[in-house]
């Protein structure tokens, strides 16, 4: 307890990869002191501290240097403006019904509601609601974040053309008489 109060709350949140390398160290560290095994409890006090240490580095690295782009996973997007990215499901290993329990769970009751679903690094699903603004850097680093605006787009012009096309047609048959 001493050691998180030192080094901060940031080794008590939601775990990444590195993250999880760390904890399960330090739990076996933590058993080998608890149980008695060889390490004697200085070693075992320098063993976690060492891991405490490194857990720091890793979140100062983080920061600065930019590193876990190599290690740690990116956030993917799973859907976006309604429509499921099956390519990126698959990357992720995740299932069609695992994307209705989220929307589900926020409260929304289908996936036209969802402007943007992201599975995050830590494993949780975020969603951003049909409607709300949204600041493009919250998005920038989500992988395939631009093919699913490139194909929004696409979709968008094409219906656009449709429409207009269809209000010519109209036009065409009725023309006004003035």
């Amino acid at each position: 307890m001493v050691l998180v109060k030192l080094f901060g709350t940031r080794v008590l949140t939601s775990m990444t990869a590195s993250d999880a390398v760390i904890i399960i160290m330090f739990g076996a560290v933590a058993g080998r002191v608890i149980v008695g095994n060889p390490p004697t409890l200085a070693a075992g006090v320098i063993g976690l501290t060492t891991l405490m240490i490194l857990e720091s580095t890793f979140g100062t690295l983080q920061r600065y240097v930019g590193w876990t782009r190599f290690i740690d996973r990116h956030p993917i997007l799973l859907l976006y403006a309604g429509e499921l990215q099956h390519d990126n499901l698959r990357l992720a290993h995740v299932s069609e019904s695992e994307v209705h329990s989220a929307i589900r769970r926020a409260g929304l009751g289908r996936r036209a509601d969802v402007q943007a679903m992201v599975l995050e690094p830590t494993g949780q699903i975020s969603i951003i609601r049909a409607g709300q603004p949204v600041n493009p850097r919250i998005l920038e680093d989500v992988l395939g974040i631009e093919q699913a605006l490139a194909q929004h787009e696409r979709r968008v012009t094409e219906q656009r053309e449709a429409e207009h096309r269809e209000a010519e047609q109209r036009e065409a048959k009725h023309p006004d008489t003035e």
